[in-house]
């Protein structure tokens, strides 16, 4: 298990007690390592929640220790250009387009903008440039939304 899924699975109760949705997180690690958490609430996300989920998340990341060695914590809301972690956050922006980064190149292209046409199974369908590639959601190392002013 990545260690980005451990720390989910860790802090996701502690977030979603207080009643806030565990986006996503990100863990970088090495020097100058980041713990960057992703809260989101149907009434949207202040200065004030992210400093009283980052309180609690602190708790907990001080109790269970699973992190070695220093580290920032970070804790935002998602925001228009959020990043996409998990196929069902795919689902919901079907229609919408992303940016994508991803593993290893498909069909020749491994950082593109495309529009999400559906999710089917552990694929993604993109529209890119008039053709349709299909990715697997296991191949995108990463994925934000890129918002739309009309």
């Amino acid at each position: 298990m990545r260690k980005a899924d451990q720390l989910h699975a860790l802090l996701a109760p502690s977030v979603e007690s207080m009643g806030y949705v565990l986006w996503g997180l990100e863990y970088i690690q090495g020097r100058g390592a980041v713990l960057r958490i992703y809260i989101d609430h149907e009434d949207g996300i202040t200065v004030d929640d992210c400093a009283e989920v980052s309180h609690q998340v602190s708790g907990v990341l001080d109790v269970e220790d699973p992190i070695s060695g220093e580290y920032t914590l970070e804790v935002s809301s998602p925001g228009m250009d959020r990043p996409l972690f998990t196929l069902e956050q795919w689902q919901l922006y079907i229609g919408e387009k992303v940016q994508v980064r991803l593993l290893a190149p498909v069909s020749n292209r491994r950082r593109f903008t495309a529009d999400i046409t559906a999710v089917m199974g552990d694929d993604l369908h993109l529209a890119v440039d008039g053709q349709t590639l299909v990715v697997p959601f296991a191949q995108v190392d990463r994925a934000n939304v890129v918002p739309q002013f009309d």
